[in-house]
């Protein structure tokens, strides 16, 4: 089997972190992103990846290479222009050529790949959709099923009102199982969706189509700062498994230095006396002061945090500087090089 991991969208509601660094490599727990995907299909046996990439793609490529440091062949494919998801798959058919595992890049998740393999070769089915229950489906695309698992409809973005005559709540979990004539429904170089254009047209033409619906995996959409500052929660708190976490770097921590036991701390950081980590990612190379407090926060590499500051419940990107007796509150999210003057309040 192979896999496609549709890695191209600029990442707008994540912004201001994915202004300089592609959405499928933002650090969580101090790794790339997308090599969280990339594991799952590995567990799998799923070891031909390719990337259909937009923006900014050659960071992307530079950081990952060919992939043989994570036990994968990577290959790269970039949109010469956004195609949508269903146009990406399209534009990537000459690295396609047997059953497909197509992820969207934006999906956290600890979901057994092999079930859903298995669960569509046992139906022989021509495409089949991981589906995810969830309290409020408005913001999503409902699917419903069948007594067999077969696909009747799709309903995109339900209103209220809508919602309250249903009796569903399983949604589009953003991983299909694909067999090559899917591949025939899209038409070359246009901008089509699988969502609005490709699996209606599944369902128009009768073909074998089915969904699984997960039951105790993790699933999340890390695409908003919200969500992805939950992920790192999410992480350290033990509800996601199947993942190796980087093992904390204490080289350099002050003896008088106050760390919690599920915080990371990544290389070369220096932490001094006094200061204070709960519950929280701290990057390679950031630099923590004395008396300072981190809570419930996500810092990426090479910040300095001076003597005295106070973050809680925020994301910190790259290279930021947070000065003496400064105040990051609750949901605020800096973007890389920010500067923060002794005493100011974010």
């Amino acid at each position: 089997m192979q896999a496609l991991i549709l890695a191209g969208g600029k990442g707008t509601r994540l912004r201001p972190l994915t202004v300089y660094t592609p959405k499928p490599i933002v650090p969580v727990v101090n790794r790339p992103f997308l090599l969280y995907q990339v594991d799952i299909l590995r567990a799998a046996g799923i070891t031909d990846i390719t990337l259909s990439l937009s923006y900014q793609p050659d960071k992307i490529e530079q950081l990952l290479g060919d992939g043989s440091e994570f036990g994968v062949t990577l290959r790269y494919v970039t949109e010469p222009s956004p195609m949508g998801t269903g146009g990406a798959y399209r534009f990537a058919a000459d690295n396609i050529s047997e059953t497909t595992i197509v992820f969207n890049g934006d999906i956290l998740t600890d979901f057994d790949l092999s079930s859903l393999i298995e669960f569509h070769r046992g139906k022989e089915a021509a495409a089949t959709i991981a589906l995810v229950p969830v309290e409020d489906p408005s913001r999503y695309g409902l699917v419903e099923l069948d007594k067999d698992s077969r696909v009747m409809r799709f309903l995109e973005k339900p209103e209220a009102g809508d919602l309250a005559k249903l009796t569903i709540n399983t949604i589009n979990a953003g991983i299909y199982v694909l067999e090559p004539q899917v591949l025939n429904l899209i038409p070359k170089d246009t901008n089509h969706s699988f969502e609005y254009d490709v699996f209606p047209e599944i369902l128009n033409r009768k073909l074998p189509f089915f969904g699984k619906v997960m039951s105790d995996e993790y699933w999340l959409d890390i695409g908003t700062p919200t969500s992805y500052l939950n992920a790192h929660h999410d992480f350290l708190n033990g509800k996601i498994k199947g993942f190796d976490i980087p093992k904390t770097d204490l080289s350099d921590v002050a003896t008088h230095a106050k760390i919690d036991k599920v915080s990371v701390i990544g290389e070369n950081c220096t932490i001094k006396p006094g200061a204070k980590i709960v519950n929280s990612v701290i990057g390679a190379g950031v630099h923590v002061e004395e008396k300072a407090v981190i809570e419930n926060s996500v810092i990426w590499s090479h910040t300095r945090v001076s003597s005295g500051a106070e973050i809680r419940g925020a994301v910190i990107a790259r290279s930021c500087h947070i000065g003496r007796n400064a105040i990051v509150s609750e949901g605020a999210v800096l973007g890389d090089k920010t500067t923060l003057t002794d005493y100011s309040k974010a």
